[in-house]
């Protein structure tokens, strides 16, 4: 059985891949990444995508990526990070198409959570398992016993008393603009966490993306009954997740 593949993981400040074995999950060649063209337009991230599958003389049939938005059949559905003129657009069918491959799409927080969930803390857990990634914004993946509801986008309702969604009050990308400390980020971050705690009543809550990594600053401030714990494959996972996607449709694409 082949088991390497190549996953791309794009996000607002980098488009990052590497070459995985989705047996191990193991990164198999160097992680690179390129800077998120701006303005990241669906041609300039075309290219972009394009330029960094060259760099690793990528030869397979297929390529999973992870993007920063809901996405159905392949089409981008919403653009909160990235160029509104992605809204209506096929991914699959442009990556497809600049790259001379096939190219698989999902959300990113979604492969994400698969990357996790077949390799990570979340492993063999039963019951609603909730993953949030900390970055620019905040993106979610939900698995219910070990199944995936995609395009959740648990970072982009409104908290009460607050006029924006709230990935612009509680993202590692506001703690930054605004210079917060990291308790006054980690109870605004906290106050989301216990809003989430009441819609889902989940039964874990991992924390993914950048902002994971620093877990152990926020820690004390983080009050929910639900366990939580910092993702183990942290910037990792999406490049994972979307090679793991890539090759569930691979399979899927296969005569029988």
């Amino acid at each position: 059985m082949k088991k390497e593949y190549l996953g791309v993981d794009i996000g607002a400040s980098g488009v990052k891949g590497a070459i995985i074995d989705i047996e191990t999950g193991e990164l198999l060649s160097e992680r690179k990444r390129i800077p998120t063209p701006d303005p990241s337009t669906p041609e300039a991230m075309a290219k972009t995508f394009a330029d960094l599958v060259k760099e690793f003389g990528w030869k397979g049939n297929i390529i999973g990526c992870g993007f920063p938005s809901i996405i159905k059949n392949g089409v981008v559905c919403t653009a909160a990070n990235i160029h509104k003129s992605w809204i209506g657009t096929n991914a699959e069918r442009l990556f497809s198409d600049a790259t001379g491959c096939i190219v698989t799409v999902r959300n990113d927080a979604d492969v994400a959570g698969i990357a996790e969930m077949n390799f990570g803390v979340g492993k063999g857990k039963k019951g609603t398992v909730l993953i949030v990634t900390i970055g620019s914004g905040l993106g979610s993946a939900l698995f219910i016993d070990g199944k995936l509801l995609p395009n959740t986008e648990f970072g982009h309702f409104y908290l009460k008393g607050h006029n924006k969604v709230v990935e612009q009050y509680a993202s590692d990308g506001i703690r930054k603009r605004k210079e917060l400390s990291w308790n006054e980020w980690g109870s605004r971050f906290n106050r989301y966490l216990q809003h989430i705690e009441t819609l889902l009543s989940p039964n874990l809550i991992i924390l993914g993306g950048g902002g994971s990594k620093k877990f152990g600053k926020f820690e004390k401030c983080i009050t929910v009954e639900t366990p939580v714990v910092p993702a183990k494959l942290l910037n990792n996972a999406g490049i994972i997740g979307a090679a793991i996607h890539a090759f569930k449709m691979e399979r899927k694409l296969q005569p029988i």
